[in-house]
């Protein structure tokens, strides 16, 4: 038996769980690597004629067959807007913020958050400069949005950005890109636009594969309680790494929407496992293991289908569905609120 050469952390810093495929993973990593490489060269060679990634068909065919690593930072800054952001706000805002004060409260919550975060990555261990780095990106980031200040979960998106980015600056850039451009309310204290996206989700689900969505209603379980951390993490700490950061590569180009085609992915793919699930406690650890198998971990692949076998998803129709959703709420709260007042 071939004995695997791959490390127990992997080039991210995370270590790998003990139940860890490596037979597998070697297996996807041998055709990964040549792709990869083929990838590198046709990027330098975009980059050659379109060195400012303006947006066009090509570049968003380059985006979704991947970002090369060394490229990943710079990239998401510019495909994402975030530079746009940098340079109406000004190049010093980062430094500003890290100067202005915060509430305490919101300070101490992030200060326990910190230790939480990614805390099997060896580059997140305690007192690192990593975790200081943190630490002052999200305080910046409260300091520029006080209606904000912190969320959880903003922790790892701010930790996996600061991983690959390796700057505290990007890394504030880009958190503010995506939540205050990309994933509106996302974070806000009600966190309204999870709530609205999760059901547009369900929705979603209900069209694409109905099967599941009447499955879920049968065993009375609700999407919330599946799709909340996809939607507040964006997917970090549930797909493994290297296909969260292609996800994220689509994400900062094309918006939220690539949430729910990851989602709708999962589901349409494990379709029948789903459905073998007799009751909401086996739904729920079904969930929970089909984002661990082989499919999720071939990146490419995943992607590829994600966007070939999911169909049609403008984003003019989620916005059709976020605005039928929000009516709906607003609706309903007004009528508890008049039945209260009776």
């Amino acid at each position: 038996m071939t004995t695997s050469t791959f490390s127990k952390t992997d080039e991210y810093g995370f270590k790998r769980p003990d139940d860890f495929d490596y037979l597998e993973y070697e297996k996807f990593m041998t055709a990964y690597l040549n792709y990869l490489t083929r990838r590198n060269m046709e990027w330098i060679s975009l980059m050659i004629y379109n060195p400012q990634l303006k947006r066009n068909s090509k570049l968003k065919k380059f985006v979704r067959t991947g970002i090369p690593l060394i490229l990943r930072g710079p990239g998401w800054i510019s495909v994402s807007g975030g530079q746009k952001l940098k340079d109406k706000y000004g190049s010093n805002t980062y430094r500003q913020m890290l100067d202005k004060p915060i509430n305490e409260d919101v300070k101490n919550i992030i200060l326990v958050d910190i230790p939480r975060t990614y805390p099997d990555n060896i580059y997140f261990q305690p007192n690192s400069d990593n975790q200081k780095a943190l630490f002052r990106i999200l305080c910046a980031f409260a300091a520029c949005n006080p209606d904000i200040g912190y969320c959880q979960g903003l922790n790892y998106i701010a930790g996996l950005l600061l991983l690959i980015t390796k700057n505290e600056e990007s890394c504030f850039w880009l958190l503010r890109v995506l939540v205050e451009n990309i994933l509106p309310d996302y974070y806000s204290k009600t966190m309204d636009g999870v709530i609205v996206d999760i059901e547009v989700f369900s929705r979603l689900v209900k069209k694409k594969c109905p099967e599941v969505s009447k499955h879920m209603i049968a065993l009375e379980m609700p999407w919330a309680l599946v799709a909340t951390k996809w939607f507040i993490c964006l997917f970090s700490e549930v797909l493994p790494i290297e296909t969260t950061l292609r996800v994220w590569d689509c994400l900062f180009y094309e918006g939220s929407k690539i949430l729910f085609r990851v989602g709708l992915m999962l589901v349409k793919h494990y379709k029948h496992d789903l459905l073998a699930c007799e009751d909401i406690s086996s739904l729920a650890e079904c969930f929970k293991s089909i984002v661990q198998q082989p499919f999720p971990l071939n990146c490419h692949i995943f992607i590829k289908q994600m966007f070939t076998e999911i169909g049609s998803l403008p984003m003019s129709l989620i916005n059709d569905l976020r605005k039928q959703v929000t009516a709906e709420r607003n609706a309903a709260n007004k009528s508890t609120s008049k039945n209260k007042k009776v």
